[in-house]
């Protein structure tokens, strides 16, 4: 069989003949690294080859400017079942009628398609982690989303709200027609975001250690012939250059272009394949018959990285037939066909004696026809003991490589280059009225109600909630039936911190995440990051990369994982974002965003953030401090960004989280927040008023003894980490002594009481004195006003 004429003349050619040449087929590899691959091969590359080496090699795939910073995050600990090394990671969960299960986690982002086409975007970037956690052999619980906006007031307000619009709608319209609950996220806007916005998603399954499905071809393949099977829709040019795309610098003036590397969506067509038992009947039917499987999404970069990829990971090669991949469009060339992001499609490697009940059970069995049409199982290739990767298209090898030389990527050893943050902390005086204060903090973009968004998702769904977004900083999940076992998840980062100090960003966003599991009474396990940065080939942002990994890595290792002392919480999966850039030369401010999963006993001791009862006892755990650097306090006062944010005390914060869960553990506690935006006038806030805004009870509170040497105003407002603790009447005495055998020394601030009012003293002096109706009406209704 004779190999494709569409040969790229690499070594022939001059180094602007092949840019050239490289940029008329949309090829975005840099001139060395397309001589690499000749090297690499032995010959001048085919189109075809020069395609898939430029997805398998994107930044998106390959890692290939941050592979070695990555290093520095801890990623083993005693819990982990699988670390950052397939599609997601798995923590252990519990134990439960004889079987180990584990939480399979994994976190993305779907940045660049989100700005061009935010409903497809956003919709794809679910579709996607949901993909990542099922080829696991795992059911699919929840999922969460972490979103940054640009400016919803500034200088593009209208574009802004309309990314705004379509991702919300997006996520929604994916996500329910789904079937899969939305456990939280968060959302933060920023100018810096106005050309970039950030779209991550994570999501959440449960699996039975033994049940585990790698994505790999197995081992057994050394023993009897394994195939290839694709299964989903037909293959068409949607995503054609997707993860190229999203790893390079967005210019306005060619989105238009760039629309045709966004997927396009269909969830009920995943629903059949992932929720209603498609892949589960293959595992099964697989598992009687003592049948070892591997199973692969197909996302970023397509049929040219499932293939490979699955190969690579068992030590295999493969050999790809293009004339049985099922297509969508007539005439696509085989470069479209491999390189393509269709969506909803997986790759599964099994024994050659099974592939027709595989074929069965998806195309009689479930119909996939008739789901969509031209969707379809088809047996594509062969495992080959030989690790070549060989694409035929016809009489035609479009692609013979090594495939390790396809999957291992490159490395780039970037430069770093320090930068100083010029702004100082603002001089000013304490505001007359701290109420109208915390009113304008309250109605602030980045404090007010979210309950704007998530009202559109479905967290019902499944039957397994049990804390739902807006009820604590974290959701909440009974994923077992029939066990009590729950799941927390909370996804933290704020990218103001990031501007300021990007190590503090990334060490602030693990804190937060744990302190916000721990509110709920979880126990943090593991973490996931996606890291979004801006353009790695600039020597400041790649030192803003390395400030925001080393962060992370130091919050993890120093936080501890509770019961193992000296013993990192592990970093089980992640994503890395870079070039989030506009061709104007802005990137986005420093975004490293923390994923949380925590775990509790007994979901029935989970707790809320808002007010039980009248006459329980209000504590603050955390010292104040002058920290209000990037605070919701200066932004809503108009103040600019100030220098000094916070920095985490790692023994403190690890004492405090021991306490508190601990604490909830023995019933102690009615009801807890932690102490983030806004700091601790805005946690009293939010805890008197409830998820909705119709708080029934108050708190009357004295701060002269939380001061630390602060102004009042500071004290309220700054975002020193911290918690916000009601306890249960009667309880006071064993949650103070608790306190004590953590080292941490707890300040009673004064009670709950029956009147639904925040009031605020210092020693003799009346700062705030506010009832939650006029607290809840800028609160509830700021979000929907600003982006009317």
């Amino acid at each position: 069989m004779a190999l494709d004429e569409r040969q790229i003349a690499v070594s022939q050619l001059s180094d602007d003949e092949l840019e050239q040449v490289m940029a008329e087929h949309g090829v975005g590899l840099t001139v060395g690294e397309a001589r690499r691959i000749a090297e690499l091969i032995g010959r001048d590359p085919t189109l075809v080859e020069l395609h898939i080496f430029n997805v398998e090699w994107s930044e998106h795939c390959s890692y290939k400017s941050s592979k070695a910073s990555l290093r520095m995050l801890p990623t083993d600990a005693p819990n982990v079942i699988l670390g950052p090394q397939e599609d997601a990671g798995i923590v252990f969960f519990t134990e439960h009628e004889g079987k180990r299960y584990g939480v399979v986690m994994a976190h993305e982002s779907h940045n660049h398609p989100s700005q061009i086409l935010p409903n497809e975007g956003a919709a794809t970037g679910i579709g996607g982690i949901v993909r990542d956690v099922d080829c696991m052999g795992a059911r699919v619980f929840g999922t969460a989303d972490p979103l940054r906006f640009g400016d919803p007031q500034g200088e593009h307000a209208e574009r802004t709200r309309w990314i705004v619009t379509g991702v919300v709608e997006g996520i929604w319209q994916y996500g329910n027609a789904l079937g899969v609950p939305n456990l939280g996220g968060d959302i933060y806007f920023d100018e810096t975001f106005d050309d970039n916005c950030l779209v991550n998603v994570v999501a959440l399954g449960v699996v039975a250690e033994e049940d585990i499905i790698h994505s790999a071809v197995p081992q057994q393949a050394h023993d009897e012939p394994y195939v290839i099977i694709l299964v989903g829709k037909p293959t068409d040019d949607s995503g054609f250059g997707g993860s190229a795309f999203a790893s390079k610098i967005l210019d306005e003036e060619e989105q238009a272009e760039d629309r045709g590397a966004v997927q396009v969506p269909d969830p009920f067509l995943k629903n059949v394949l992932a929720m209603r038992k498609a892949n589960e009947a293959v595992r099964e039917a697989a598992k009687e018959k003592g049948i070892v499987i591997g199973m692969k999404d197909i996302g970023g970069g397509g049929l040219a990285c499932g293939t490979s990829e699955i190969a690579a990971a068992g030590g295999f090669g493969v050999d790809i037939n293009l004339e049985e991949v099922h297509v969508g469009l007539e005439g696509l060339l085989p470069e479209t066909i491999m390189c393509a992001e269709t969506q909803e499609r997986y790759v599964i490697a099994v024994p050659e004696h099974f592939a027709d009940e595989v074929l069965e059970i998806y195309n009689q069995q479930w119909d996939l026809l008739n789901v969509y049409e031209g969707a379809c199982a088809r047996v594509i290739g062969r495992v080959t003991e030989d690790p070549t990767y060989t694409v035929r298209f016809g009489d035609t090898i479009v692609t013979q490589a090594p495939v390790e030389a396809v999957t291992s990527g490159i490395s780039y050893e970037r430069e770093e280059q320090p930068r100083e943050w010029s702004e100082p902390e603002p001089q000013f005086d304490q505001p007359e009225d701290l109420a109208d204060a915390l009113l304008k903090v309250l109605g602030s973009p980045n404090v007010c109600s979210r309950e704007y968004v998530y009202r559109a998702y479905d967290s019902e769904v499944q039957g397994n909630a049990v804390l739902r977004p807006g009820e604590s900083g974290a959701g909440v999940s009974r994923p077992l039936e029939g066990c009590d076992a729950a799941v927390a998840l909370s996804v933290d980062g704020n990218p103001k911190y990031g501007r300021i100090d990007p190590y503090w960003g990334g060490a602030t966003a693990v804190a937060e995440a744990m302190r916000n599991v721990a509110c709920v009474g979880a126990v943090p396990q593991a973490l996931t990051d996606c890291l979004n940065f801006g353009n790695p080939e600039k020597p400041e942002q790649f030192w803003e990369f390395r400030q925001g990994v080393r962060g992370v890595a130091d919050a993890a290792s120093n936080l501890w994982l509770k019961g193992y002392e000296q013993t990192p919480v592990p970093v089980i999966s992640g994503n890395v974002s870079l070039y989030n850039e506009s061709a104007s030369g802005s990137s986005v401010a420093p975004s490293p965003i923390i994923a949380c999963v925590g775990v509790l006993d007994d979901y029935s001791k989970a707790v809320t953030t808002q007010f039980k009862q009248p006459g329980d006892a209000i504590y603050l755990l955390g010292e104040r401090k002058d920290e209000l650097g990037g605070s919701a306090y200066y932004e809503a006062l108009g103040l600019g960004l100030g220098a000094n944010v916070p920095q985490v005390d790692w023994e403190a914060e690890r004492a405090r989280i021991y306490a508190v869960t601990d604490a909830i553990d023995e019933g102690l506690v009615a009801a807890c927040q932690d102490i983030s935006d806004g700091g601790l006038a805005v946690a009293l806030a939010e805890m008197c008023m409830g998820p909705f805004g119709r708080g029934d009870v108050g708190a009357d509170v004295d701060i002269e003894e939380a001061l630390g040497g602060l102004r009042p105003d500071k004290a309220l407002f700054t975002e020193s980490s911290g918690f916000v603790v009601e306890v249960r009447r009667g309880s006071e005495e064993r949650f103070e002594a608790l306190c004590a055998e953590h080292g941490v020394e707890p300040i009673r601030l004064g009670e709950t009481s029956e009147d639904a009012e925040l009031e605020i003293e210092c020693g003799d002096d009346d700062l705030v004195d506010l009832s939650v109706e006029v607290m809840a009406e800028e609160w509830t209704n700021a979000l929907s006003r600003i982006l009317s």
